[in-house]
Order: C-alpha cells, then sequence, then structure tokens
C-alpha cells in the first residue's frame, strides 16, 4: 500500500529539493494547501530549521543545516516506519546509470567539442548533434517512468517525475531548447536534479561523496 508523507515533511523537504522557492512554490510542489504551507514554514522558521531570504528580485525560503538535519530524520523515520528503504535503494541503483547518461547529455547539450578545442559551446547549428541528444533525453525519460512507478507505489511523493521530465522532453523535441537545462522552467535538467537530491535525501546519502549505498541505512 502506498504510504502518503506528512504536510510538515513535505514542507520542509520541498525546501530542500527546490533549494531556494516562495511559499507558494513549495506549497504547489507537494499539492500542500498554501494557507497550510505557510504556517508550516513560519514554524519551522521559529525553530531555525529554515531561512528567508533575497536573492537578486526574488524572495523565499531555504534549509539551514539544522533543517538539513531535521529532514533526514523525518526521512529516516518514514523510512522505517512504512518499510520502505529496499524499494528506493533498489531502484536509486538502477537511477545510476540514468544520471551518468542525463549528466552526459547535458554536458553534450551545451558543449561542442572541435578538433582544437574540447570547450567549444555548442551554437546549436548542427542538428545532427542537438538531435542525438534529443533523442537520447526522450530514450532516458522513457526508462525512467517504470521507475517511478516502483517508486510512487512505495511512497506517494515521488509520483511525477516521469511526466515532467517528458513534457520537458516534448517541447525541447518541439524546437523549445531551454526545456533541456534552464533552470528557471521544470526543465529536463531541473527534474532530474530534484529527483537525485529526493533520493540522496530519502536513503541518507551525502550528494559530495556519493558512490554507492551504506546498506546499514
Amino acid at each position: 500500500m502506498t504510504a502518503t508523507s506528512s504536510p510538515d515533511l513535505l514542507v520542509l523537504h520541498s525546501v530542500r529539493i527546490l533549494g531556494f522557492a516562495d511559499t507558494a512554490v513549495i506549497a504547489h510542489r507537494f499539492g500542500v494547501d498554501t494557507a497550510q504551507a505557510e504556517e508550516l514554514l513560519l514554524d519551522a522558521q521559529a525553530c531555525g530549521w529554515i531561512q528567508r531570504g533575497e536573492f537578486a528580485d526574488m524572495r523565499g525560503w531555504s534549509l539551514t543545516e539544522l533543517g538539513r538535519t531535521v529532514n533526514e530524520h523525518q526521512l529516516r523515520e518514514e523510512r522505517e516506519a512504512t518499510g520502505r528503504t529496499d524499494v528506493v535503494r533498489g531502484v536509486y541503483r538502477s537511477f545510476l546509470p540514468l544520471n551518468e547518461r542525463l549528466l552526459r547529455a547535458c554536458t553534450d547539450w551545451q558543449l561542442r567539442p572541435t578538433d582544437t578545442n574540447r570547450l567549444t559551446v555548442n551554437d546549436h547549428s548542427d542538428r545532427v548533434w542537438d538531435q542525438r541528444i534529443l533523442d537520447e533525453l526522450a530514450s532516458i525519460g522513457d526508462a525512467l517512468s517504470p521507475l517511478v512507478d516502483q517508486l510512487s507505489s512505495a511512497l506517494a511523493r515521488f509520483a511525477g517525475y516521469d511526466s515532467r521530465f517528458g513534457a520537458a522532453s516534448r517541447l525541447a523535441r518541439a524546437g523549445e531548447h531551454g526545456w533541456v537545462d534552464r533552470t528557471d522552467v521544470d526543465s529536463c535538467h531541473k527534474v532530474w536534479f530534484e529527483l537525485h537530491e529526493d533520493l540522496i535525501a530519502t536513503l541518507g546519502i551525502d550528494r559530495r561523496s556519493e558512490s554507492g549505498i551504506d546498506d546499514s541505512q
């Protein structure tokens, strides 16, 4: 039976995987009522788990180190209470090869090496080069769907990653190329980054030293 996360976990977890976002975006991420999300955010701020800040012309919430620790404790308790650790761990192992493919595709989208410069910026004039990358993103999206099905059948909050990735991929293939890697839209790269963060947070893995899974987690 699918486990549904509590609103307080969802709100704090949203701040983590989004990195920096305002109340409306945080509430929308997991479908929490906006008024309830705002109340939970203010409570988290009072506890020192999150902080409000400004970046350029944006205002939003970000996680503190204490908040990160609290969120990881919430996720660990949820895993243990629902018995879903093995499912998430198995999907994560299958995710890692796809992650390598995604990183390579995004690098190739940004750079088009030449004989004299491996770091030449891709000016997108080579349609064959770009189409190969767009086809690869579509293939990655196809491989992602069964993994998200497994995740969301265990923990409901994982639902939707594949449909979001697929939508971004289709827009990119239709010529809206910013949907490959822009950070201000729900691009392939942005969706993938959130899923990656969601997986490692759920399993208690440090992204900086990510090389596998400690089976004692």
